[in-house]
C-alpha cells in the first residue's frame, strides 16, 4: 500500500481518517473465494473474514475513504472442484447478478464503521469512552482467553 498510498500526497500525520486525501469517495473491496459462506464465518474453518478484511479495509479509511461492506463471492471454485461444473456455471453467474445489482445499490449499501481522530488520544491509544468498532481495538488491555 505505501507505494500507493504516499506519504506526504496521500496522507500525513494530520492528512488521515476523516481528513484524508479521500475524504468524500467510496472503497468497496470485492473479494473471491474458494469455498462457502460458512467456511469464511465467525469460527468457520477459513477464519472469519471480516477479521482478514480488515487491515485493507483500514488502510482504505486511513486515507479518507468511506469504505463500504466487501462484495464477496463465495463458491468461485477453480483448481479444486467441489461442485459439478454446471453447479459452478450456476453460482457464478448468480454471483455475476448480485455483483451488478450491488453496484448499482452502492449509495444504499452499508459503510463499515472506523474512529474518528477525535476518539484516539495523544498517545494513539483509543479514548476510554470511545466505542471500539474493530476486533483489534478494545477497551480491556488483557483478554480472557480461557
Amino acid at each position: 500500500m505505501d507505494r500507493v498510498f504516499i506519504y506526504g500526497s496521500v496522507y500525513t500525520s494530520k492528512k488521515r481518517f476523516e481528513n484524508g486525501a479521500f475524504t468524500g469517495k467510496k472503497a468497496m473491496l470485492s473479494v473471491t473465494v474458494g469455498t462457502s459462506r460458512e467456511t469464511y464465518e465467525y469460527n468457520g474453518r477459513s477464519g472469519d473474514i471480516d477479521l482478514m478484511l480488515w487491515p485493507v479495509n483500514f488502510n482504505l479509511a486511513y486515507v479518507g475513504f468511506d469504505v463500504l461492506e466487501p462484495f464477496i463471492s463465495y463458491g468461485v471454485e477453480a483448481g479444486l472442484r467441489y461442485s459439478s461444473a454446471e453447479e459452478v456455471e450456476q453460482r457464478l453467474q448468480a454471483i455475476t447478478d448480485e455483483l451488478q445489482k450491488s453496484i448499482s445499490q452502492l449509495s444504499s449499501r452499508s459503510k463499515i464503521p472506523f474512529n474518528r481522530m477525535e476518539e484516539w488520544g495523544g498517545d494513539g491509544h483509543i479514548i476510554p469512552d470511545a466505542p471500539a468498532h474493530s476486533a483489534f481495538i478494545r477497551h480491556k488491555e488483557h483478554l480472557d482467553l480461557g
